[in-house]
């Protein structure tokens, strides 16, 4: 049989499982939720036509517009059904995103949990590359958290929810999933919000498969945003499922204090959060980094928990950073006494991280908000424009990539 033949054999089974478990939430998640449940007989594909998504956004009119990142525009839509979707497309003359689309195909096609994203389909027609997500109203998590009148929907149990739903949806991506996946990039921009405000982890374009006994990989294409990823992979190229546990560190730390991570125009010590963290705990005075909007005294035995746990995944001695399961299990038990923190890895936090790359591609938009400004390296293969052709080839290339088993990006931005 051939290899094109092959991968759409295999592309449909794994859509045929997604439909059967009412696409991609966890368990017990209704249509509503995920957005992707076909109606009874349906015959559900996982491409979608360009005519249809044309439509559905108004020939991609600039007032569905939701925002621009380095994978290219992002559209909301609504099908003909009345479903809301969010459609991201590929800048035309661009190949930074192809290598992303493919691998973002490849990886949501193979995880189901309530706290990722889920992709309803994808269309490759005509030189169009373009990825399908239901659509968020409240957006990216950033959009409300750091604005001064809508961080006020983020009251302290909404935020605490939110930290344990990406906990629970890094864990499953770690730990649970049919695959261990390291997702790269975890910040405030990817962690999209439903209606009930229950977090999304969305942006698969630089996620990286591991072979299920992998520790670590050492890696000279470095993808990932300023100000989030660890320094022993910013740095060196050591990537484990640890630089995930760092990042969501320093996301915890956003939650919590309702600031960005790195802000420029502030006094000298508070310019980093992390290194302004540590020093307040290190002087007993961790509550003073909670976001003033939190007035709530009970709330404050959870904020210290937060903190302390924020700069347990931050450490720089990377062993000494917990798991998932371990962060879990303190976000999720009354009785565990969490360990004191070791020094956080601050190193080059306040500067200017550059790589060296050799091949790769890049970019990424979350699928309900704007994006960041990027620095990229391209590189890789064109995909032909003629749609049966197109479709062949895109795959073909997700079952090249299924063999390989490595997919990186280069991609580095200072964060939102």
């Amino acid at each position: 049989m051939p290899a094109a033949a092959r991968s759409w054999t295999w592309t449909c089974a794994c859509c045929a499982g997604r439909r059967r478990s009412g696409g991609g939430g966890a368990a017990g998640d209704t249509a509503g939720a995920s957005g992707c449940r076909a109606e009874e007989g349906d015959e559900w594909s996982l491409f979608i036509d360009l005519p249809v998504l044309e439509a559905a956004t108004g020939g991609f009119s600039d007032d569905n517009l939701l925002g621009r990142g380095g994978f290219g525009p992002v559209y909301k839509g609504v099908m003909e059904n009345g479903q809301q979707i969010a459609v991201k497309k590929l800048s035309m003359g661009s190949r930074q995103g192809e290598r992303e689309f493919l691998n973002e195909v490849r990886l949501l096609l193979k995880v189901q949990h309530r706290n990722l994203v889920s992709l309803l389909g994808c269309c490759a027609s005509s030189g169009h590359f373009l990825l399908v997500y239901p659509y968020f109203p409240n957006g990216s998590l950033d959009h409300i958290l750091f604005d001064r009148k809508k961080c006020v929907q983020l009251d302290w149990p909404k935020r605490y929810h939110i930290i344990i739903g990406l906990a629970r949806g890094l864990l499953y991506l770690h730990e649970e999933s049919p695959v261990k996946i390291i997702h790269r990039d975890i910040k405030a921009s990817n962690v999209l919000l439903d209606d009930q405000l229950n977090p999304k982890i969305s942006d698969f374009g630089m996620a990286r498969l591991f072979l299920e006994d992998a520790t670590h990989v050492n890696t000279f294409r470095i993808s990932g945003t300023y100000g989030y990823m660890a320094p022993e992979y910013a740095l060196n190229g050591y990537l484990s499922t640890k630089t995930d546990v760092f990042s969501f560190g320093i996301l915890v730390l956003e939650i919590v204090s309702g600031r960005k991570n790195i802000v420029r125009h502030s006094d000298d010590q508070k310019i980093d959060l992390l290194n302004y963290t540590w020093k307040l705990f290190e002087e007993g005075r961790s509550l003073e980094i909670v976001d003033p909007s939190l007035s709530n005294p009970d709330d404050s035995e959870q904020a210290l928990l937060c903190i302390q746990l924020g700069l347990l995944c931050c450490q720089a001695v990377v062993p000494d950073r917990p798991d998932m399961h371990s962060v879990h299990l303190m976000l999720s038990s009354d009785s565990f006494t969490l360990p004191k923190p070791g020094k956080p890895a601050i190193h080059g936090r306040t500067g200017r991280w550059t790589t060296t790359t050799t091949t790769g591609t890049s970019g990424s938009a979350s699928a309900a908000s704007g994006a960041s400004n990027t620095n990229t390296t391209s590189g890789g293969s064109t995909f032909g424009t003629d749609t049966n052709t197109t479709r062949a080839s895109v795959l073909a290339n997700i079952a090249e990539d299924e063999s390989r088993n490595s997919i990186s990006i280069s991609f580095t931005t200072e964060g939102r």
